[in-house]
């Protein structure tokens, strides 16, 4: 882990950025405490790691949609465990890859290509010039930042011309094609619990202080337009919430979603409805019911998983159409 040199915002590793705090059994973050709600600890990078080849798994085992040409600097915000740059560092073993996050939790053997920063994507200024960048890839951000709309003005700036971003999100709305998902009740609890667990997420980011985005993925592409980007490319993935799917792959990819759900679920939970009020008591037992809900074969659910890619612009470039698929 490097020390980026700016003072008081990026931090060499010390006891202040390491001595992190507990709260309902799980570990947070100390650096910038409080800016990311959900927790570091070993158990949530096991399971950031599994997610990452279940989500590589639907992509083809790919690690980009982006057509790269041999990039030299990559950069990875809200890295996590770091195993993304890990990966990319095989394919491009010329390229200078760097990972960053508020959390130093990735591990201190690495190829020699890759670096992990302690920084906080939300600053004004980044470590680096602007027009830095050949690929700037970001993935996983929900109810991370106020605005996901000014992180991609920030990727912008820090792009070259001609470079690409790419971004990949779930959108967590539950959804389902043949009616065997019950209704969502807007004045009270629903039959099918992950619908309210959605629902007191997003009250839970919207009253927030500042308000942080829960549900980005379904607008990364229109903002990637406004930003400025050009040839923005969007494909959306259905992830089943279990392995009902009758297609093996499908099958196989709910199988993994479900184990993925139900590892995460607890940690996604605790500080967004400890906000609310709620008691950990309260919301285990509420949580017994969302398990069962993600655990229901009978009920055909699934999430949209975005992948969207940018440019860059070159000078005096006319922005070109537009494509998306499914």
């Amino acid at each position: 882990m490097q020390d980026s040199g700016r003072d008081c915002d990026t931090q060499s590793l010390t006891d202040s950025v390491t001595d992190y705090p507990i709260e309902n059994g799980r570990r947070y973050h100390k650096y910038h405490e409080g800016a990311y709600i959900y927790p570091n600890d070993e158990q949530e990078l096991d399971r950031l790691d599994m997610q990452h080849h279940m989500f590589k798994m639907i992509q083809n085992g790919n690690l980009f949609h982006a057509p790269l040409d041999n990039p030299k600097r990559i950069l990875d915000v809200g890295t996590g465990s770091g195993i993304w740059p890990i990966e990319m560092a095989a394919l491009f073993p010329e390229a200078e890859i760097t990972g960053t996050d508020l959390s130093p939790v990735q591990p201190t053997e690495v190829p020699e290509n890759v670096d992990f920063l302690i920084d906080d994507a939300t600053e004004e200024e980044w470590l680096w010039d602007k027009n830095h960048f050949d690929f700037i890839h970001t993935a996983h951000m929900i109810g991370a930042m106020p605005s996901f709309k000014k992180l991609l003005r920030q990727t912008y700036k820090y792009l070259k011309p001609g470079a690409y971003i790419e971004c990949q999100e779930v959108d967590p709305k539950p959804k389902c094609d043949d009616n065997t998902m019950p209704p969502e009740n807007p004045d009270g609890y629903s039959a099918f619990a992950l619908h309210d667990w959605f629902d007191l997420n997003m009250r839970s980011c919207q009253d927030a202080d500042p308000p942080r985005q829960f549900r980005i993925a379904h607008r990364i592409e229109k903002w990637m337009k406004e930003t400025g980007f050009v040839d923005v490319q969007q494909h959306v993935y259905k992830v089943p919430t279990n392995p009902w799917p009758t297609d093996d792959g499908m099958k196989r990819i709910g199988s993994w979603s479900e184990s993925n759900w139900l590892e995460a679920l607890s940690g996604w939970s605790y500080k967004p409805f400890t906000a609310l009020g709620w008691s950990k008591p309260e919301i285990e037992v509420f949580l017994v019911d969302v398990r069962k809900s993600i655990q229901n074969r009978n009920v055909h659910a699934y999430m949209d998983y975005y992948v969207v890619t940018g440019r860059k612009p070159l000078s005096n470039e006319t922005p070109s159409p537009a494509s998306s698929s499914r």
